[in-house]
C-alpha cells in the first residue's frame, strides 16, 4: 500500500499493511516564512518515513490580521505569542470584517499549504490546521469572551459568523491548492469552561458551518479535541471521519472511545502542551521516555483498537525536543505490530 491507500483504509476502518503513523511539531524557527516551512516539514516527514503531513502554522496565525499582536522569537523553542488582544470592549467584535484567504497572515499559511503541496512525495496526505470560530475568537478576546457570551450573546454570534466565513474563505482556498483534508482544532470542547447548552449556540453552531465547507470535498479531516474534561459523546457526532484528543492523558481512553463511536482515532502518544505565563511547555512522553518505552507505549494504544480504526501521532503538538531515535521509533512501532 502507498501512504494514501494506508491512511484511507484506516479512516474506513479497513486492513492495512502497516499501522498509518505521523508526528507533528512547531518549526518556530522558520513558520514566519511560507516558503521555508514547507521544505522544513516535507523534509521532516521524509526522514521519518511518517504516512501523511500535518500542517503546523504557528498557533495564532488567524488573529494577527484582525489586530492581534504576536511576539515573535524564530526560535526553535519559543513559539510566537500573543502579546496583545484586539478585543477589549465588547463594541470591538463589531470592529471585525471578514477576510480573504489571500490577505496577510492567512495568505502566508495558505501559501505554505501550496508550497508543501507541490513539494511533498506522492500519494502523501496532506492536512491544513484550522481552527473552531469560538477558539478564534477567544484568542482574539481572551477571557472576557465568557462574559461576552453570557451578557452580549447577538454580538458575539455576528462576530463568530464573520470568523466562520473567513474559516470558510481560506478553506476553499487550501482545498484548490491540494490538500487532502482539514485538521480542525478546538481548545473550548471541555466542561471545564462551558455546558452543553452554551456549547451548542456558540460552538457547535459555527463548527458545523465550517466543515460543511469541506467535508464533502476532502477526505482526510480529523477532529482534534484540545485540553481536559472533554465533551466526548458531542464532538463524536460531528460529520469527520478521524478523532484526536489527549487520549493518554484525559478521558475517555481508546478502549473506552471505540465503544462509543466507529469512527479512525488518530493519538495513542502522550504529549500534553501546556501555557506558563504565555509561553508553551510539555509533558512529553516522546521527549522524556527512551525508544522502548515510547515503542511500548504506542503498542498499548494499538492493542486497545485491535489493531483497527488506529493512526499512530501524538495527542497534540509534541516537544520539539524529541530526540531522533524517538522520532525514528514512532515508525518502527506502527510498523511492528501486525508483524
Amino acid at each position: 500500500m502507498n501512504r494514501e491507500e494506508r491512511v484511507r483504509a484506516s479512516l474506513k476502518g479497513e486492513a492495512v499493511d502497516r499501522i498509518p503513523a505521523s508526528v507533528w511539531m512547531h518549526f518556530s524557527e522558520v513558520d514566519q516564512d511560507p516558503t521555508a516551512l514547507a521544505e522544513a516539514q516535507v523534509a521532516f516527514n521524509e526522514k521519518y518515513d511518517f504516512d501523511f503531513i500535518k500542517l503546523m502554522p504557528f498557533g495564532t496565525y488567524t488573529i494577527q490580521d484582525w489586530g492581534a499582536k504576536i511576539k515573535i522569537y524564530c526560535d526553535k523553542y519559543k513559539e510566537p505569542i500573543i502579546a496583545g488582544r484586539p478585543i477589549e470592549d465588547v463594541t470591538d467584535w463589531q470592529k471585525l470584517e471578514v477576510l480573504p484567504a489571500v490577505y496577510g497572515t492567512w495568505g502566508k499559511q495558505l501559501q505554505f499549504a501550496q508550497k508543501a503541496c507541490k513539494l511533498r512525495k506522492k500519494n502523501t496526505p496532506v492536512m491544513q490546521t484550522i481552527f473552531s470560530p469560538f477558539t478564534i475568537a477567544r484568542k482574539l478576546g481572551g477571557e472576557r469572551i465568557f462574559t461576552d457570551m453570557k451578557e452580549n450573546p447577538r454580538i458575539l454570534c455576528s462576530a463568530l459568523e464573520v470568523i466562520t466565513q473567513t474559516n470558510k474563505n481560506f478553506i476553499k482556498a487550501n482545498i484548490e491548492a491540494g490538500v487532502d483534508g482539514f485538521f480542525f482544532a478546538t481548545q473550548t470542547a471541555s466542561y471545564d469552561l462551558m455546558d452543553d447548552e452554551s456549547y451548542k449556540q456558540f460552538c457547535e453552531y459555527y463548527d458545523l458551518k465550517v466543515m460543511d465547507a469541506y467535508k464533502d470535498n476532502t477526505y482526510f479531516n480529523t477532529m482534534h479535541v484540545h485540553g481536559e474534561n472533554i465533551m466526548f459523546n458531542t464532538v463524536k457526532e460531528y460529520p469527520l471521519p478521524c478523532i484526536n484528543w489527549h487520549d493518554r492523558h484525559s478521558k475517555p481512553d481508546f478502549k473506552e472511545a471505540k465503544d462509543l463511536t466507529d469512527k479512525c482515532f488518530l493519538g495513542g502518544i502522550k504529549e500534553v502542551p501546556y501555557f506558563v505565563d504565555g509561553v508553551l511547555h510539555y509533558s512529553s512522553v516522546l521527549a522524556d521516555s527512551d525508544p522502548e518505552t515510547l515503542i511500548s507505549h504506542i503498542h498499548e494504544a494499538i492493542a486497545m483498537m485491535d489493531g483497527k480504526r488506529i493512526m499512530v501521532g501524538p495527542g497534540c503538538v509534541c516537544d520539539p525536543k524529541t530526540p531522533e531515535a524517538n522520532l525514528y521509533a514512532v515508525r518502527k512501532a506502527a510498523d511492528s505490530y501486525l508483524k
